[in-house]
This record gives structure tokens, sequence and C-alpha cells, in this order.
């Protein structure tokens, strides 16, 4: 009975055997051998210079596409022995690779270069011209499904790496495929594209932004991008070496259908106020001074609870939209000092109910219709000096992403000024030059000092830095009274800033009054002035500001 039931055990395992090796057989015939079952979607670990340990992006590609079909990559910025490791044995038949070749951009060229301190707006015989970044030959890739690139990360946490010439070029060409394959069937066929990056910094969030990341793992980031703001992109200059193009007047017939089909038309003039009450005047003539070009945008501020009823009252009443804000405290500033909350002007990326607005200082004054600037992209500016814009005046896309990023990086990032330009200009360092008439700096140092009263007729708007007009009596700009603060003088646009105070309804005009301090401290620097005798005499001028005898609480 024992040798039975042994000989029945025997040959159960017989059996067994038999089908296991059955079984493997016919997994093995499908699907090929234990190495190749790794790398199916998988690099060999053992490979040099490897590149990818798991390729997630091309699952999330597929599950995004909802196709099946063969998906073409094109290579940037990789060798040939990196690039031979995407080849047919790592993907079989569902991939099919290229290497987009390119010139890179000359070793020699630095980024001021592409971002100069000063263009010559005025020639129109010898416009200015950028250096070039070579891109390539794009028609010979107008199929690409998806943009791989290996990102340039030397020193990216650095100043010098953030401007670094190379790992813009590398975005400018991905960028550039993108929209070159995207648009090759025409704007109305749809053509998906992804673009996937690999290395710790990422792509540079002006060109590709955070709403349009579709996941990041480790040092690799997926990205879908909305083809219409990218195109806008690439058709931007390379730098501000030139005036940036504004997306209605691009070079081709396409365009003019586009700003036609635009997604979103909601559109506003924003400002803020914080801290305090002192710019409510100024917050008010900003308005006046909009509503008199005829503009046809929203106009909302931004306030904290500093802004008295009273206050929000004469805002409204000027033509403000008004929405309360919590403030931010700009990290890097010193307590006490002017720019301490400036950095609550970062709640503009906030406003996602509009698709884009324009951020003006309420120190400004608009002269001249201003709408057609809402057709440049993020960052859209003035320069300021060295490679930097002014944020005084900004084109801004909100984006809830694009916020919380700048939170995050606002206490690691530094600001050469405390404040929030200095911020953002480590934020965003390739930006959109605008005219330099759309925010005339009200500064004239060294050679510009005799320009001081020859401001052009046709400036779209000035900003009033140093102190400001409302602050001083009408008959002159105060600046004068200051040494340090004579850069800031000129009382031809101090004249201009009245004119528009002229126009203001008599119920307006109250909350641009004096205060006992205010006139106190407009009296003792024209006696400084007197005692000192400035050869610009100004503190002889005998004052007939009737603001005067009339001071505010």
């Amino acid at each position: 009975m024992a040798h039975k039931t042994l000989h029945s055990n025997q040959k159960l395992f017989t059996l067994s055997l038999i089908l296991l090796s059955l079984s493997l057989s016919i997994f093995f015939i499908f699907f090929g051998s234990k190495n190749n079952i790794v790398n199916r979607f998988k690099v060999e670990t053992d490979q040099p210079n490897q590149l990818f340990t798991n390729p997630r992006w091309f699952d999330l590609i597929q599950e995004e596409s909802n196709s099946d079909k063969k998906i073409k990559v094109g290579l940037v910025n990789f060798n040939d022995e990196e690039a031979s490791q995407y080849e047919v044995r790592g993907y079989g038949s569902l991939v099919d690779t290229v290497r987009v070749h390119f010139n890179c951009v000359s070793k020699v060229r630095e980024w001021k270069d592409f971002f100069p301190v000063w263009i010559n707006e005025d020639s129109n015989l010898h416009p200015p011209t950028c250096p070039e970044i070579p891109m390539p030959r794009l028609e010979e890739y107008w199929d690409l499904n998806v943009v791989v690139a290996k990102v340039p990360c030397d020193g990216w946490t650095t100043e010098a790496g953030m401007r670094d010439v190379f790992r813009l070029q590398v975005n400018l060409v991905v960028a550039n495929l993108l929209v070159r394959s995207g648009w090759a069937k025409g704007p109305d066929v749809k053509w998906e594209v992804y673009a996937v990056f690999i290395g710790p910094c990422g792509p540079m969030p002006e060109i590709f932004r955070c709403d349009d990341l579709l996941r990041k793992e480790g040092d690799h980031w997926v990205y879908k991008p909305e083809l219409k703001r990218l195109k806008q992109k690439v058709l931007m200059p390379p730098g501000t070496c030139q005036i940036a193009y504004p997306f209605g007047k691009t070079d081709n017939a396409r365009q003019s259908k586009l700003k036609n089909r635009q997604f979103n038309h909601r559109e506003a003039y924003v400002t803020v106020l914080h801290s305090s009450e002192a710019y409510v005047c100024g917050a008010i003539a900003l308005a006046q001074s909009i509503i008199r070009t005829n503009s046809t945008k929203d106009l909302l501020l931004l306030h904290d609870e500093h802004v008295s009823p009273r206050s929000l009252t004469g805002l409204r009443t000027a033509g403000w939209k008004t929405r309360q804000i919590e403030r931010i405290r700009s990290p890097f500033a010193e307590k006490g000092s002017y720019n301490e909350w400036n950095y609550s002007k970062l709640r503009i990326w906030l406003l996602t109910w509009y698709r884009k607005v324009v951020f003006i200082d309420s120190d400004v004054l608009v002269f001249k219709n201003m709408d057609w600037v809402f057709h440049y992209p993020q960052i859209s500016a003035a320069g300021n000096d060295r490679t930097l814009f002014n944020s005084g005046i900004m084109v801004i896309e909100p984006s809830l992403c694009t916020f919380e990023d700048l939170m995050l990086k606002s206490f690691k990032v530094g600001s050469y000024n405390g404040g929030d330009q200095g911020f953002l200009n480590e934020m965003f360092t390739w930006w959109h030059r605008l005219p330099k008439e759309v925010n005339f700096l009200k500064y004239f140092d060294g050679n510009h000092s005799l320009n001081r009263e020859k401001i052009p007729d046709d400036l779209s708007a000035i900003h009033y830095l140093g102190l400001k007009p409302w602050m001083c009596y009408r008959d002159y700009d105060c600046n004068w009274d200051i040494k340090e603060r004579q850069v800031f003088a000129s009382d031809k646009a101090h004249e201009k800033w009245w004119q528009v105070y002229d126009e203001m309804p008599e119920r307006l005009k109250q909350y641009c009054g004096l205060s006992p301090h205010m006139n106190w401290r407009i009296k003792k620097w024209r006696r400084v002035a007197k005692k000192l005798s400035l050869p610009d005499e100004h503190w002889k001028i005998s004052v007939t500001d009737p603001r005067q005898y009339n001071l505010v609480q």
C-alpha cells in the first residue's frame, strides 16, 4: 500500500515538472529571455552613463495619448553612447528614436550679450540685433511625439548657473521642436507632443510652465505643453537684445487667427497696497489715468488690513475693484525698511480667474492706452539696469503652482535689493523687453541729467521714483530739496502728474491732501536746501499749493 502511494506521488511530481516546463517554454516564446523581460521598459543597470532606471514617462505618455501606436522620440543633448541606449534593443517596436543635431552656442557668449543694459530703440536704420543661438533644422524633425532632453545643470543653484547660455539653448531647442511637430499639420489638427527633461534643475520655468507638468519623479520631468503659449515663447527674441514681439504681430497669418481664438480673454491691470495708506492717492490717480485712455481691461487693487474703509471707498470710486489679501514679508529686507512687505506683490499670481494681468505700481501714471501690452507673454517688462528688469510694470500669467514655487523659493533665493524686484529677477532670468516708453523711469543720473526737462510727450507711462508728487507741494518736484534725491527730480514729470490730478473729480481730490507730518517734512527739507544753498534754487520758489492750509489727519 505504501509502495503504491509512493509510486503515485512520483507520477504526480513528474507531471508537475512537465507542466512547469511547458509553461516556462510558452512564456519565453512569447516574451523572450529573462533579460529581455527586464529590459522591455528598462535600461540595463550595468550600462555606463545610465539614463533611466525605470522610464515611467513612457508609460505615462502612452496612458495620456491613449494610443498603442509607435512613438517617435527626439533626443536632445545626448552623445552617441547615451543615445544608443534608446535603440531597438531597449524599446522594441514601440519607439523610434532620432538624435537631434544642432551646433552648440559659442562658448564665448555670455548672458549679458543677450541681456544688455541698453539697446538703441530709436534707430530705424540700424535696429538692434541679437547674437545667434543655433537651432536644429526643424523641417527634419517635424513628426516627433516626444522630445527627451538632458538638461545642463552645472552650477544651476548659483546666479551663473541660472544664467547659462547653453542651458537656455537646450530649452529653446526643445520648445522649437515641440512647436514644429505639434503644428506641422495645422492649428486645427490635434497632435499631442510631450517633453521629458532629465536633470536635477529641470527645464526653465520661463519657457515650460509648471501648469504643464504631468509628473516629476527624481530627476525626470514630464511635460505636456500648451502649444499656443509655447508658440509665443519661441517667437520671442532670444533675449532683451531686441524689443519683444507682441503675439498679435508675429511673423505669419496663422498668428492672426490665433489672436482671435485666445482661450480666456479676462485680463486686468493690478496694483497692490499694503502696510500703510501712503500710496492711496497714487492708486486713485493711477486708476483715473488708465480710465482716461479708454482701456477695456478690469482694474483690480489688492490691499491688506492697513487700508481704511474710507480709503477703500475712494479707491472704488476711482474705478478699482478691491480685494483684501494677507501681506507677505520680504525675507531679506531689513525690519522697518520701505520694502519689508514688498513680497505681497507675489499674490498677483493667485488671480487665476484672469488669463493675464499687467501689474502696475501705484506710483505710476498712464498717459496712453496700454492694452496692447497684454499681447506679450510673462515676464515682459522694461529694463532696469545690468541684465535686470524693472518690476514696476510687468506682464504676469496667474498660476497657482507658480505662486507656490515662488513662495517655496522665497526663503532660499536671495534678492539684490531685499525686495520683490531682486527676487523676481532671480526667478525669471529669461524675460522679454518692452519699449522704454511703457515704463519711463523718472531717474536722471550722469549723462541723462540734462534730459530731466525733456520728457517726451508720447510716453505710455511714467514711473515716479523718489519722493512722490502728492508728497510734495504741487509748485515743484521736492526731490530737488534733497541732494541725494536730485537724480529723481523733474519739474516736467511733476507737472504731468498734477495735470491728471486737476482732471479728477473733486470727491477724489480729498484723498490726496497733505498730512501735518508730510507738510512738516517738506518744510524741513526746504530749510536744509536753503541752508546748503543748493544751486538749483528750487528752495527759493514761493509755495502756492492750497493743500498746505487744509491739512488732513
